[in-house]
């Protein structure tokens, strides 16, 4: 069937409304939440150091490991967290090449988060303005041959099913990072049970993040919208069920999980600054 393609007319000019609520708002909310948290999570992954607590030179001191970090390929020279898979950095690493673990972890869980389908629509109408809100004016760079998400460099949001893997393998190894920080090191080299306010931090996180990651879109294809009927299987109806119980609650899951991933960092980098005490509860 032949196919037509017609531009349809600009109603009104970019921002203009007749809309008399306070529409702006959402945006702008958006905007200063999903913008400090690039600026500060980009900061956070060039630093480098800070990025854990605790170990065999800290005794008595739950161990606490950033998210943003995790899991440590290379300790940084001069670094020893106690960490990393793989010891210190590599004598091939140039030496005037900086080198920030987070660098090499941090692309994945952001390439899941950027690519969400919520995310998306969310950071299209704040940063983009398009549209900024329902009846509210684009901006008029959208032109004739506006195809949205369907050719370069939008296509590519589709990879976000990939990356889906990438985040479940990530929330097993931060519930790793959560078990670990129950322990600590004592003078004589042996290792003690312990809660502290990290450890209870860095248990949370994960949570946050699995309410956010096993609601995804998705997954919610996976275990049974793909199929055309639910109801013919049990176990896959509840299945997805439950995964639609979180999607249907997706936005919420997706703020506090992307605060709680930030203030894991916060937390930790403070405490390892010296600039706040982890207090032990237990």
């Amino acid at each position: 069937m032949t196919q037509t393609r017609f531009s349809l007319p600009q109603a009104r000019g970019f921002l203009k409304t007749e809309r008399k609520d306070n529409w702006w708002i959402v945006p702008i909310l958006v905007l200063a939440g999903l913008g400090g948290f690039v600026i500060y999570s980009t900061w956070a992954a060039f630093q480098g150091q800070n990025f854990f607590l605790g170990g065999v030179n800290q005794p008595g001191v739950q161990q606490l490991l950033s998210p943003f970090y995790s899991p440590v390929l290379w300790d940084p020279r001069g670094i020893h967290s106690g960490h990393a898979w793989l010891g210190e950095l590599p004598a091939w690493w140039p030496a005037w090449l900086l080198f920030s673990p987070a660098l090499l972890i941090l692309p994945f869980p952001a390439g899941f988060r950027f690519t969400c389908y919520y995310y998306r629509g969310a950071y299209y109408k704040a940063f983009w303005g398009d549209p900024a809100s329902c009846t509210v004016g684009e901006p008029a760079f959208r032109g004739e041959n506006y195809r949205g998400e369907q050719k370069f460099p939008l296509v590519f949001q589709n990879i976000h099913r990939y990356f889906l893997y990438v985040a479940i393998l990530f929330i097993g190894l931060l519930f790793w990072d959560a078990f670990e920080s129950f322990w600590h090191y004592n003078s004589d080299g042996t290792t003690g049970f312990g809660i502290s306010v990290g450890t209870i931090v860095l248990v949370m996180n994960p949570i946050f993040l699995s309410l956010y990651t096993f609601g995804c879109h998705c997954l919610r294809h996976l275990v049974g919208g793909k199929h055309d009927c639910l109801s013919c299987s049990k176990s896959r109806l509840s299945r997805y069920n439950r995964v639609s119980w979180l999607n249907q609650r997706h936005m919420l899951f997706a703020w506090i999980s992307l605060f709680g991933v930030a203030f894991a960092d916060i937390y930790v980098r403070m405490c390892a600054s010296g600039t706040w005490t982890d207090w032990r509860i237990l």
